[in-house]
């Protein structure tokens, strides 16, 4: 049965369909804001798969003719491989739903978000996020739902709900909230260094304006009648867990307290085989659910350690950073270079500077971006000592630089003041807690040792969470293992004047306003440690950047003269640069920008193309060329594609009856620029320079 359900959100409806589009799905909605609409369906196999994790797959595709265009690649046509903005909305879907399907669920669930509509001002990736939650609350997979999401901006000082895209450079904060009814299960956003009680404003900001989404979906929900698949968490073998908490309990909890990660792993994975060896053969075969059953166990002994004796794995109280150190200039040819380490987690960042032509150029629903600045993140699987077969980046190599680009982007010097191209690439070389937030640290001091002006140096810490009733302990700078075995992940990264990033995952249901507050000033004061600790590495950005950084001179010139630059059919500014080894920019305004190894080579071009470009001055003499005779006189190019002429009466002292009894086609004269008409004619005389007249001055 068809149905549609409508709210104001923002000042504008948002409407939710069901029942008339893609009606084999387990679920399916149409979710509509203005003229952007989002088709979300999911589906789950009937079939529990043999695996000891959710199988769930979220898809996330923005289709060009949404947006009334044509793709512009070879084959015309929305190739295989995600965006990067598509895999980051992927991810941003996954996440505040994952948490919410019941523990054990182990049927294959696949979400699919389709942008059918885009109207260049409603962003459809919370579209997305609202009709995954109502998609799946329209079915009968179980879910704990429902969850909606907004975009929360403040312009002027202003909070808005889903500000139109034209707005976000106008806002100071931009985030994304998700929540259920009661609480925030999700967050992910920007901020020009703002203060973390405006954070924490414009959250619960965006909060409590998705009331209406919740409210809209539990009243779909009733409407369409649809039961729940049943499910229950298949019974453990109670005799099997007290065995195992009578073996293992012991070594566990002495392993669990070996610092080194490695060590740590190593006497886990010993201690887990010793257990099914002790169990025999009858046990080998169950051998997933002996492990479930461990690893539980392990969970348990890791959460107590924290909730019950007040520690930590490491021995660190709650709010103790690790050790950090911080080398910068470390690699002799590129243009920046750091190197980050924070107890287990070391990052190498390295930065690259390039030129206008260097800039990614990126197809969106929006229409064609260039992007100035790139972070690239990548983690090879030796940072955290495994064998794993080298590929592309993945979904969390791309969502990792996203938040990491987010954090930096905010303190870059403006194209007025530094008009370079940047790409900073992360090398992740030992991995034991936040890598995205080591990544924003040595990504910051590469900017700064290789010379960029930043605005403010920023630093990055992640924050976790452990939390049973009303016992709720918050740690700062968490390990690898604290985020596996507790129950929120919060990274934030700024300055020491404010906030420039932030990301927020629970495995909980919510998080309360008070625990929230109390996270972000925890974080704030553990960012400012870590900025100290990098500050004393280097201070500052150095004055000059790398010698081996292209040098980019710029001049502005008459926008008539761009033709004759680039010459018939780019011959001219070819030549240019094929002789000078540049790489010249020219754009409508005539702004010229030459990019070049060295300033000799700079300067060799800024001479080629000021000679091309030189305006002609009344009372100046020059040398140029007979380009043509005729009866009244001679035409001279005394500039390249500058013509002027000489009329029989100025080209000698006596009088001429013929021109080319004096000149011919090819000589070279010197003349002198008599006048410069309205409308561009140029009068010369060659008489004048007979006088005695020196080329390059002017008569008295």
């Amino acid at each position: 049965m068809e149905m549609t359900f409508k709210t104001e959100l923002g000042g504008r409806t948002l409407s939710i369909q069901t029942g008339k589009i893609a009606k084999q799905a387990s679920g399916a909605v149409v979710v509509q804001y203005g003229d952007t609409v989002v088709l979300v369906t999911v589906v789950s196999s009937e079939e529990k798969r043999d695996t000891d994790f959710l199988p769930l797959t979220v898809e996330y595709q923005e289709k060009i003719y949404a947006a009334g265009r044509i793709p512009g690649n070879y084959f015309r046509r929305e190739i295989g491989r995600p965006s990067e903005k598509e895999t980051l909305t992927a991810r941003l879907i996954d996440r505040p739903i994952r948490p919410l399907f019941p523990k054990g669920y182990r049927n294959e669930t696949q979400i699919i978000a389709t942008v059918l509509s885009m109207d260049q001002e409603n962003d459809p990736d919370t579209l997305a996020m609202i009709g995954a939650s109502a998609a799946l609350e329209t079915s009968d997979i179980p879910f704990a739902g429902p969850i909606a999401a907004v975009r929360v901006g403040r312009i002027n000082g202003e909070f808005k709900i889903n500000p139109i895209i034209e707005d976000w450079e106008k806002s100071d904060i931009n985030i994304i909230v998700a929540g259920s009814k009661s609480g925030v299960v999700m967050m992910e956003g920007s901020g020009e260094m703002a203060s973390e009680s405006d954070m924490l404003e414009a959250i619960f900001f965006g909060h409590k304006a998705i009331q209406g989404l919740i409210d809209l979906q539990a009243e779909l929900k009733a409407t369409c009648g649809v039961s729940k698949r049943p499910f229950s968490l298949p019974e453990k073998d109670q005799k099997l867990v007290q065995t195992i908490e009578d073996k293992a309990t012991t070594p566990l909890y002495e392993a669990v307290l070996i610092p080194e990660k490695i060590k740590r792993q190593k006497a886990l994975r010993e201690i887990k085989l010793e257990i099914l060896e002790q169990l025999g053969e009858e046990y080998l075969e169950r051998n997933k659910e002996v492990y479930e059953i461990f690893d539980d166990l392990q969970k348990k002994i890791c959460r107590d350690l924290i909730l019950k004796e007040n520690r930590r794995i490491d021995g660190r109280k709650f709010d103790e950073i690790r050790p950090i150190s911080c080398e910068v200039g470390l690699l002799p040819r590129p243009h920046g270079s750091a190197l980050f380490t924070r107890g287990e987690t070391q990052v190498l960042g390295v930065m690259t500077l390039g030129s206008g032509q260097d800039e990614q150029r990126v197809e969106t629903l929006s229409g064609e971006e260039m992007r100035p600045f790139m972070l690239h993140y990548n983690f090879p699987p030796y940072s955290v000592g495994e064998v794993k077969r080298i590929a592309g980046p993945s979904r969390r190599d791309i969502g990792h630089g996203g938040l990491s680009t987010r954090a930096i982007e905010k303190v870059l010097p403006p194209k007025d003041k530094f008009d370079y191209t940047i790409r900073i690439v992360s090398e992740v070389f030992e991995s034991n807690g936040s890598s995205s937030m080591g990544t924003v640290c040595s990504g910051i001091l590469a900017l700064m040792d290789g010379g960029v002006p930043i605005i403010a140096p920023v630093a990055g810490i992640a924050m976790g969470l452990v939390k049973d009733e009303d016992n709720v302990v918050i740690l700062s700078d968490i390990l690898g293992d604290e985020d596996h075995t507790g129950d929120m992940d919060f990274k934030v990264a700024g300055t020491k004047d404010g906030i420039t990033a932030l990301q927020m995952d629970i495995k909980i249901h919510e998080l309360s306003r008070d625990i929230m507050a109390k996270a972000l000033e925890q974080a704030r004061i553990g960012r400012l440690f870590i900025l100290d600790r990098m500050l004393e590495a280097l201070k500052e950005s150095r004055e000059e950047i790398s010698p081996y950084a292209p040098k980019i001179v710029t001049i502005k010139i008459n926008p008539e003269k761009i033709r004759e630059i680039i010459g018939p059919g780019g011959k001219m500014i070819r030549s240019i640069q094929s002789e000078t080894n540049t790489r010249i920019e020219i754009d409508d305004s005539g702004m010229v920008k030459i990019a070049a190894v060295s300033k000799d080579e700079a300067d060799k071009a800024l001479s080629l193309i000021g000679e091309i470009t030189m305006e002609p001055e009344v009372g100046k003499f020059y040398e140029g060329t007979v380009v043509k005779i005729m009866d009244f006189g001679a035409f001279v190019q005394i500039m390249p594609g500058t013509d002027g002429l000489v009329h029989i009466s100025q080209l000698a002292e006596h009088r001429v009856t013929r021109v080319s009894d004096v000149v011919k086609e090819g000589d070279r004269i010197k003349v002198k620029v008599l006048e410069i008409s309205k409308d561009g004619k140029i009068r010369l005389s060659h008489k004048a320079a007979l006088e005695g007249k020196s080329i390059g001055k002017k008569n008295d």
